[in-house]
């Protein structure tokens, strides 16, 4: 019979563990374990008396807060799924995540609640609460059993088009992954960390350190503020930064251009995912942050982490990127990786013999899968994508990461793309990833990507200034490929979530 396990409760044991410890520093907020502790379960009181239990999906809008980890932990204790929207998220794309969760409950900001009343898929969802609560009854507070087996977590993948892909973490999952993701990042309790990312948070809590929520808006990265977040870092003497490569990004920019005479002494680590890292950005971090260990890790929303590499490391790799592709690192040691063949129907095989036919050799460029305890098995309400996305033998599950690349003799994985975005030319496979580093190299250019546009081979770059023109159409034709055209835009779009990776597809709907 299965044994009751609640993920809440390793955020119990800290606030056991270190009562009067700091754990959530929110710009004037400061509260301890044990006053976070009793926050939430007065909020786990006040949602069962309104007819939230166990078993039912919550809507969130809620910017990273105080108040978001309080009524995610207390959906946690009573068995309910919080449901996450991330602050990007526009009206349309709200309203296909709530067709795909179908809810009991919305919580939100007043903006949020606002929102709603011109929404007519949020209006159909019968609770709607605001994120303040008065103090309840502890009798009111009758939690039920809650398994490994239970929904803890559902979040949207990024994707822009169809479906959203509701990733499904049961408790279970999520104890596997923020064991994964505590030996990767390895937090103590006397670390003060600054995470950027909202789920590394819940590992902070669990790990009983203290998280400074920056003062950062997630849905509007262009206007990130590096002075007042520098203020922040130093402020609280912060030793540990995990956000996405933008983030970090920003920050080297601006100690380097001189404008921080501190920069951030206290910092010895920076982790940094959600979008590749090329070895001319791992170069800025390593100047910004000389005393700061840099890991750059490679990941998914459905496998985090796949492997991880030392920004110094990746330095050595920058002459040899457009031969050999980008070198993320070797697996972690719970992750087993294979290359398989770049197909783009669904995957069924039958055993693990059929799906040695489609695994590539050493050194070939392919799709790249990953299992493990802590890899993604399901998607909520979404059987297409599930077929679309895993392969299953037995109990074992493969993720499909939809990235290309290959593994060399030595087991480290290599990136060379999206699978989607490969150019095929005769024999020749082009990665137009590998040159985005080359071109985002070249003095002028924010950022530039190869694409197959009405049947002609097309460097697609973002320009700082047209000053130089002559200049940079020389760097860029020294590249080892003949360019049919080459067009200069303003601004090519960026993932929302992250505001790093190249949105392929709204690009190429420019043309």
């Amino acid at each position: 019979m299965e044994e009751p396990f609640n993920i809440v409760d390793l955020f119990l044991q800290s606030a056991k563990k270190y009562p009067n410890k700091t754990a959530i520093i929110d710009k004037d907020k400061v509260i301890t374990f044990s006053e976070f502790e009793k926050l939430i379960q007065n909020t786990s009181a006040y949602f069962i008396k309104k007819g939230i239990v166990k078993g039912d999906r919550v809507m969130l809008f809620v910017p990273m807060s105080i108040d978001l980890y309080r009524i995610v932990l207390a959906l946690f204790n009573i068995g309910a799924a919080a449901v996450f929207l991330d602050e990007w998220v526009s009206k349309k794309r709200m309203e296909e995540c709530c067709k795909t969760a179908q809810c009991k409950a919305f919580i939100g900001i007043f903006k949020a609640r606002v929102f709603a009343l011109f929404s007519s898929e949020l209006k159909k969802i019968p609770i709607k609460l605001g994120v303040n609560y008065p103090m309840v009854s502890e009798s009111e507070n009758k939690t039920a059993a809650v398994y490994k087996s239970d929904t803890a977590l559902i979040t949207f993948t990024t994707g822009s088009t169809g479906t959203p892909k509701a990733a499904k973490r049961t408790h279970g999952f999520l104890h596997e992954q923020f064991g994964a993701l505590l030996e990767k990042i390895d937090p103590k309790p006397e670390d003060i960390d600054m995470p950027i990312l909202p789920i590394v948070l819940l590992i902070n809590l669990g790990a009983g350190c203290t998280s400074v929520i920056t003062d950062f808006k997630a849905g509007k990265p262009e206007l990130m503020n590096a002075e007042k977040i520098m203020e922040q870092l130093n402020k609280h003497k912060v030793t540990r930064l995990i956000s996405s490569p933008f983030f970090v990004k920003q920050l080297a920019k601006y100690i380097i251009a001189g404008n921080n005479k501190s920069s951030a002494p206290a910092l010895k680590k920076i982790f940094t995912g959600g979008a590749p890292v090329f070895p001319a950005e791992a170069a800025l971090y390593n100047k910004a942050f000389p005393d700061a260990q840099v890991e750059i890790v490679y990941g998914s929303t459905e496998a985090e982490p796949i492997s991880s590499i030392n920004a110094k490391e990746l330095l050595k790799e920058q002459e040899n990127i457009l031969q050999k592709g980008l070198k993320v690192g070797i697996p972690y040691r719970k992750a087993e990786v294979r290359i398989i063949e770049i197909k783009t129907d669904p995957i069924i095989c039958a055993d693990e013999n059929e799906l040695k036919k489609i695994i590539l050799p050493l050194g070939k460029i392919g799709e790249i899968i990953v299992s493990g305890p802590h890899v993604l098995r399901e998607y909520f309400n979404n059987e297409n994508a599930l077929k679309q996305n895993k392969i299953f033998i037995g109990e074992k599950c493969w993720h499909r990461t939809g990235d290309s690349g290959y593994m060399d003799e030595h087991g480290i994985i290599y990136l060379t793309g999206r699978s989607s975005t490969l150019i095929y030319s005769g024999e020749k496979i082009i990665a137009p990833f590998i040159y985005e580093n080359y071109l985002a190299s070249i003095e002028g250019i924010e950022m530039g990507t190869v694409m197959h546009l009405n049947n002609k081979l097309t460097a697609v770059l973002e320009v700082k200034t047209v000053n130089n023109k002559k200049e940079i159409l020389n760097q860029v034709n020294k590249a080892d490929i003949s360019f049919d055209d080459i067009k200069f835009i303003a601004k090519i779009p960026r993932d929302p979530r992250h505001n790093s990776k190249i949105d392929y597809e709204k690009l190429r709907s420019k043309y």
